[in-house]
């Protein structure tokens, strides 16, 4: 793998955030610099996190304090391509979110159609407000026929204090107790590869998702019909690539060490 040659050929590059740029309330060594070889080569980056329990504006906020300033047209989350995928799929429905006050805020600006009783659609989120009377209700909406979507299937949100149940977690559960699985959206769908291409007018051949998972981040790029190029800043290690069905495009200890082949 010639991995000059393989950035080469990348134009847009999608960043994963949790584990990729960074973790908690530190960003990597050298996801900075990264950013800086992307603007200087005349390139573009995106943010996009699976992560739906906080809005854009609360990731423009916090890149921010970290002293990373981005626009709102830096970044989307599953929670974006959730709102856009029930627009265009169920724009009238009647949608009860299992998620945090932040995602029913979006969801509610964007013109969601949020009920607490008898809808057409049950969404879940990584909701980090998550009760039982929650669950209950979804599992009773569920049952009663309603369509089932979730934002993304990320299993565990790493944190600096290690991981933490995410969405997937939380569908495991309803789907154990429901016997349905929901539509997942978010990576690595191909609705999050259209709205990005989409929003951006990049050219999919010259598109990188770049992440520390495999079966989200990777998977995007590599299914997508882009490429997807693993970082091993997060959840992801070395020996963990022998034996994944989803192989990366190239593989990269960290942005860091990305911005050196720029």
């Amino acid at each position: 793998m010639d991995k000059q040659k393989l950035l080469e050929e990348v134009e847009l590059f999608v960043l994963d955030m949790d584990g990729t740029f960074y973790l908690g309330d530190r960003i990597l060594d050298g996801s900075l610099a990264f950013l800086d070889r992307v603007k200087a080569t005349g390139r573009r980056f995106l943010f996009f996190t699976n992560n739906s329990s906080k809005s854009p504006q609360a990731y423009v906020q916090k890149l921010a304090a970290l002293g990373c300033p981005i626009g709102l047209s830096d970044i989307m989350t599953s929670g974006d391509v959730t709102i856009q995928y029930l627009k265009s799929h169920y724009p009238d429905a009647k949608v009860y979110l299992v998620g945090t006050p932040v995602l029913e805020e979006s969801f509610g600006q964007k013109g969601i159609r949020l009920v607490e009783e008898a809808p057409d659609v049950v969404v879940i989120g990584f909701d980090t407000t998550l009760t039982y009377h929650k669950l209950e209700r979804a599992c009773t909406f569920l049952r009663g026929g309603a369509v089932f979507l979730a934002t993304h299937l990320d299993i565990n949100c790493p944190t600096e204090d290690g991981f933490i149940p995410d969405c997937g977690s939380i569908c495991a559960l309803i789907s154990r107790s429901v016997d349905r699985q929901p539509k997942y959206l978010g990576k690595p769908f191909s609705e999050t590869v259209d709205m990005i291409l989409k929003t951006t007018g990049a050219k999919r051949e010259r598109t990188a998702f770049v992440g520390d998972r495999l079966y989200t981040d990777v998977a995007t790029g590599v299914r997508g019909g882009a490429k997807g190029l693993l970082v091993l800043s997060g959840e992801t290690k070395l020996e963990d690539v022998a034996g994944s069905e989803v192989q990366p495009d190239g593989i990269f200890a960290s942005l860091g060490e990305m911005a050196g082949y720029l």
